[in-house]
């Protein structure tokens, strides 16, 4: 199951905020919308998905970020289970 999150950001801040997402790591999917409602970038982030397998996606977000101003990011997440181990 996935839940869904959104968060409004201005061009400056879009790198930091999709690498601190990424950094979280139950993230699976990021997508970037203008203000006029458009997604403009979305991508997925698979298990295993890091450090030189981002870079290149990394590059067209920091490319993204100045040329737009203000825009929403919306997360997919995983949820996590909670087991109980109650008995």
């Amino acid at each position: 199951m996935f839940t869904k999150e959104s968060f409004s950001v201005n061009g400056e801040a879009l790198l930091k905020k999709v690498k601190e997402l990424i950094a979280e790591g139950n993230v699976r999917k990021i997508t970037i919308i203008d203000k006029a409602g458009k997604e403009i970038m979305s991508f997925p982030l698979t298990i295993g998905v890091v450090g030189a397998l981002l870079l290149p996606v990394m590059a067209a977000v920091g490319a993204l970020a100045a040329l737009i101003g203000e825009c929403t990011i919306t997360v997919e997440r995983e949820e996590e289970k909670n087991e109980s181990t109650e008995g």
